[in-house]
C-alpha cells in the first residue's frame, strides 16, 4: 500500500449533522506542502490518499462523495452526496456538487453555482455565477453555464460545434437561435444563412453537431 499523503486531525465541525475532520498533508505533492491543513471531510473515502487530488480551505467533502485524480475542491464549496469529482477538474467559492453528480476532466465549477442529480460536467466546460445543472443534463467540451441560467434535465450543452447547442424536449437552440428539429432539417435543406456562412469550415461543424442532436433525439 502506497504512503498515505493526508491524515485526519482532531479539528472537527458540524455540516447538516454531520462531523467533518479538517485535513493535514503528510508529505509534499503537487502544489501541497507538508503539514498544510486543507479542508474538511467525513471520513477517508472521500479524498483519495493517492493522485494529487486535495480539499483546501473550508471546503467540505462528506456522505459517500469522492475527491480523487488531480482533482481540486476549495473555498467554501461543498461536495456530497454520491458526488465524484476526478481529473483536472476543480470546485471552488460557495459552488455545490452533490446527488449523483459528476465533474471530470479540466471542468470547472465556481461561484454560487450547483450540479446535482445525474448531471455530468466535463471536458473543459465552466459552470458559474448562480447558474444551475441538474437532471440528466451534460455540459461539456468548451460551454459555458454562468449567470442565471438553469440547464435541467434531458438538456446537453456543448461548444464543440463552435456555438453553444442546448437540447429541450422539444427545441435544440443553437447560439441564440432556436428551432423544432423539423424547422432545423428544413433549414440545412435550405440555402438560407444563420450568420455563419454555408461552405465554410464553421459551418460544417455545426451541421454536424445539428445532425448527432437529431439522432440523440429520435434515439429517446
Amino acid at each position: 500500500m502506497s504512503e498515505k499523503k493526508y491524515k485526519l486531525t482532531d479539528n472537527t465541525k458540524t455540516v447538516n449533522g454531520i462531523t467533518l475532520y479538517q485535513i493535514q498533508s503528510l508529505k509534499a505533492f503537487f502544489n501541497v506542502e507538508k503539514d498544510e491543513v486543507g479542508g474538511w471531510i467525513e471520513k477517508e473515502s472521500n479524498l483519495d490518499q493517492n493522485g494529487n487530488a486535495w480539499v483546501s480551505g473550508d471546503a467540505c467533502v462528506y456522505g459517500d462523495a469522492c475527491v480523487y485524480g488531480d482533482a481540486r475542491v476549495s473555498g467554501d464549496a461543498c461536495v456530497y452526496g454520491e458526488a465524484r469529482v476526478y481529473g483536472d477538474a476543480c470546485v471552488s467559492g460557495d459552488a455545490c456538487v452533490y446527488g449523483d453528480a459528476w465533474v471530470y476532466g479540466d471542468a470547472r465549477v465556481s461561484g454560487d453555482a450547483c450540479v446535482y442529480g445525474e448531471a455530468r460536467v466535463y471536458g473543459d466546460a465552466c459552470v458559474y455565477g448562480d447558474a444551475w445543472v441538474s437532471g440528466d443534463a451534460w455540459v461539456y467540451g468548451e460551454a459555458r453555464v454562468s449567470g442565471d441560467a438553469i440547464c435541467e434535465q434531458n438538456n446537453i450543452i456543448n461548444i464543440n460545434s463552435i456555438y453553444n447547442i442546448t437540447i429541450t424536449q422539444n427545441h435544440i437552440r443553437v447560439g441564440c437561435e432556436q428551432k423544432t428539429i423539423q424547422e432545423w432539417e428544413e433549414w440545412l435543406k435550405s440555402d438560407k444563412v444563420i450568420q455563419t456562412e454555408r461552405n465554410t469550415d464553421k459551418f460544417k461543424k455545426i451541421e454536424k453537431a445539428l445532425k448527432a442532436c437529431f439522432l440523440l433525439i429520435k434515439a429517446r
